[in-house]
């Protein structure tokens, strides 16, 4: 065996053993580059090295400004906000509560960009109260965990930010505006899976719609949607960048919780930020020892390798495309979503890229696979804390959300055979 495939064989091998044990992802991902960096001879400075060069990135910055505007937003009283807004657009729908999960998810996921806060924020208002109303506990967090994944799409998403920065020279406010018609489209595919679900169990119907309820709540909810505005299109209006529209967010989310809807005072607002400062530990840290495992594989040559395996199975791009996302599904069952974009956009893009498809649509293809497999065991962060919020089984769960994987499924393959669903809004903004 020549050193270069031995190399592979400690980077790779010694990664997925500890994956399997169940080590810590960092730890698996540092752990394994310091192996190879000692079988190699080369300099074991070079991890920390490669770790700093990994979060010295004024892009990155933008994340923990997110996921501290997430935090801020979702603890300050906008859940119940957004769900008096959806349910006064959907409720009226026979199932109707579902439709009001599926697009309070599309409203919150906008402020959040977390499928497991808005799985854990709006799930624990809303199971309850849809099993209060007749629905099945199992399906309740069906629909709360599937429709959280709406949230990794509709911008703004710190996971898009990491995609952006880690694919290389893709814009962030074009990655953002790439995500609102796939969130859409698999908001609607999850709709239509809910309303027969619904119409076969005969679940109840809300309130019949009314115009002047809808108008009080927009008015009411017109705060929280006004950070997606000031984000979105401050970015893609090339007004802030990613950077300062996350910081300015920061600002505007505070105000808004704390004088605005006045659903955190300043104690909770030191609470607040004491989970960003866990939430960011985690993000950093992965993204540091993943920049130090992307040393390694540029190295040793595997992006190439990995580009002349899959292209010897087929060179039809159909192929190609199907076979990216087994990929990515199968590595979502296994790891969780940073570690996979930062570890397989280097090695997949130029695959991607070489059969047609746009960088920009296979970020939305990476990020929909890795929510997929967000709700898939062994792995499946967003199932077990939907899990544990619903006080449902995990394997009456499982069931329950299978003609929803279905809907994801499907909305995976437009998305990935209908580039016009990512590209068509960011080529109006170009």
């Amino acid at each position: 065996m020549d050193a270069q495939s031995l190399g592979i064989l400690v980077l790779l091998g010694s990664f997925f053993v500890m994956i399997f044990l169940r080590f810590p992802i960092a730890y698996a991902v540092g752990l394994s580059t310091a192996l190879c960096l000692a079988t190699m001879g080369w300099n074991l400075n070079t991890l920390a090295q490669q770790m700093v060069n990994g979060v010295w990135s004024y892009s990155l910055m933008a994340v923990p400004f997110f996921i501290t505007m997430g935090v801020l937003m979702g603890s300050g009283g906008i859940s119940q906000k957004l769900i008096a807004l959806a349910n006064a657009c959907v409720g009226w729908m026979r199932g109707g509560m579902a439709m009001v999960n599926i697009v309070a998810s599309y409203f919150f996921g906008g402020i959040s960009g977390s499928a497991a806060a808005d799985t854990a924020s709006l799930g624990s208002i809303l199971i309850p109260m849809m099993v209060d109303e007749g629905y099945d506990a199992d399906f309740s967090t069906a629909v709360t965990i599937t429709s959280s994944c709406e949230g990794l799409l509709v911008p703004p998403s710190h996971n898009m930010v990491i995609y952006a920065t880690t694919a290389g020279g893709i814009s962030v406010g074009s990655l953002f505006m790439a995500g609102y018609l796939p969130g859409a489209l698999l908001a609607l595919s999850l709709m239509i899976g809910s309303y027969i679900i619904s119409v076969k169990r005969n679940y109840p119907k809300g309130e019949p719609f009314s115009v002047k309820r809808l108008i009080k709540q927009l008015g009411t909810s017109i705060w929280a949607l006004l950070a997606i505005v000031i984000v979105v299109f401050g970015v893609v209006g090339g007004i802030f960048t990613a950077t300062e529209s996350a910081a300015i967010a920061v600002i505007y989310s505070l105000l808004v919780s704390v004088f605005i809807y006045k659903g955190l005072n300043w104690k909770g607002v030191w609470k607040a930020l004491e989970s960003c400062i866990d939430t960011l530990s985690i993000v950093l840290i992965l993204i540091s020892t993943s920049a130090a495992f992307g040393y390694c594989l540029t190295n040793l040559h595997v992006p190439e390798m990995a580009a002349q395996l899959i292209t010897s199975v087929s060179s039809n791009p159909i192929v190609i495309a199907l076979l990216l996302n087994v990929i990515l599904l199968v590595l979502g069952c296994i790891m969780d979503m940073a570690p996979i974009i930062l570890i397989a956009t280097p090695i997949l893009l130029p695959v991607a890229v070489s059969a047609g498809i746009d960088p920009i649509q296979f970020g939305i293809m990476v990020i929909l696979n890795c929510g997929i497999g967000l709700l898939t065991p062994p792995v499946g962060a967003v199932l077990f804390i939907g899990s544990a919020v619903g006080k449902c089984p995990m394997e009456k769960v499982v069931k329950a959300t299978m003609p929803f994987y279905l809907c994801m499924i499907v909305t995976l393959l437009m998305v990935t055979f209908i580039p016009q669903i990512s590209l068509w809004l960011p080529s109006l903004f170009a």
